[in-house]
């Protein structure tokens, strides 16, 4: 993946508005602070025993623009870690990999004909699944926000 990354502008304010983090060095992706995180780059809104899921700012950055979001049935069952779908870009197909085990009960059928969400709104519009969660404790393996942003802060210096 390439290593460049736009820049995002806002002020401690805005920031705290929007509930995103700004970062100072090299980083500067957007990440929500009430999101949990996986190594793979994907995120999960969790709301009781139900996550919506999506790609990170920081992931979207990396593949450049999206053409195409291969996405599960409704009754599909996920696990976490594993691929339930594919992400393809201008640069390439990647793999999308539940941070979350459980039963799809929703897709984000939109996706289909608008698969730029996933860039312009990569944690409103551009979410690609929600998910029953059938194990609420594997929520704990997952990386909070500041966890998340140390991890691709190091990621990109390598």
């Amino acid at each position: 993946m390439a290593t460049t990354s736009r820049l995002l502008w806002a002020s401690s304010k805005a920031a705290s508005y929007l509930k995103i983090s700004t970062f100072n060095r090299a980083f500067a992706s957007s990440v929500l602070k009430d999101l949990k995180y996986a190594e793979s780059h994907e995120w999960a809104k969790v709301e009781g025993n139900c996550a919506t899921v999506g790609i990170t700012d920081h992931a979207q950055d990396h593949l450049g623009d999206v053409v195409f979001v291969e996405l599960p049935e409704v009754g599909d069952e996920v696990t976490q870690g594993s691929s339930f779908g594919a992400v393809e870009s201008v640069k390439a197909t990647s793999d999308i990999n539940s941070p979350v085990s459980g039963k799809v009960t929703e897709v984000n059928e939109e996706l289909t004909d608008k698969p730029g969400l996933v860039n312009g709104s990569p944690y409103e519009k551009g979410w690609i699944i929600k998910v029953e969660i059938s194990d609420k404790n594997a929520v704990n393996s997952l990386m909070d926000s500041e966890q998340y942003s140390k991890f691709c802060e190091e990621e990109d210096d390598h």
